[in-house]
């Protein structure tokens, strides 16, 4: 795993130690980290505020332009439809994910937001990445909670 996977891993470490759904995210740009963030959807009573929203948030804040191109997205998680349109309209270059989300991804699964017409940037796509690891903490943060 490289170093910005594992800063991800950390960043949604730190999301389940604050009661957050433990997905971590890190935009990356010219080989440095512009933007680290896990979820804050409890702390900030905002249901939008997923990890891959509050780091391209950040990171088009940090650069002054919303459209992140040459960026890429590193995420625990396979990215929900709604993050996967921000990643679309944001232009990121590449995204990483962890483990596949049947149920609620956007990208290998379900709306598949990527393939549509509709969608006017596709970025280049690696998932499965340490998925077992990634699939595990999630499990053991639903455990802890039933």
């Amino acid at each position: 795993m490289n170093g910005f996977m594992r800063i991800a891993f950390e960043q949604a470490e730190a999301a389940a130690r604050r009661g957050e759904v433990p997905v971590g995210a890190v935009l990356v740009g010219g080989g440095r980290v512009i933007a680290a963030d896990g979820n804050r959807v409890e702390q900030l009573n905002d249901p939008t505020a997923h990890a891959e929203m509050q780091v391209i948030r950040a990171a088009a804040a940090v650069t002054g332009d919303g459209r992140l191109d040459g960026c890429d997205l590193y995420v625990t998680l396979e990215p929900c439809p709604m993050c996967a349109a921000a990643i679309a309209l944001a232009r990121v270059r590449r995204l990483y994910f962890g483990a596949y989300d049947p149920k609620g991804g956007g990208v290998e699964h379900g709306a598949r937001v990527f393939d549509h017409a509709t969608c006017h940037h596709r970025p280049e796509i690696y998932g499965g990445i340490d998925e077992r690891r990634a699939a595990e903490l999630l499990r053991d943060f639903f455990r802890e909670r039933r």
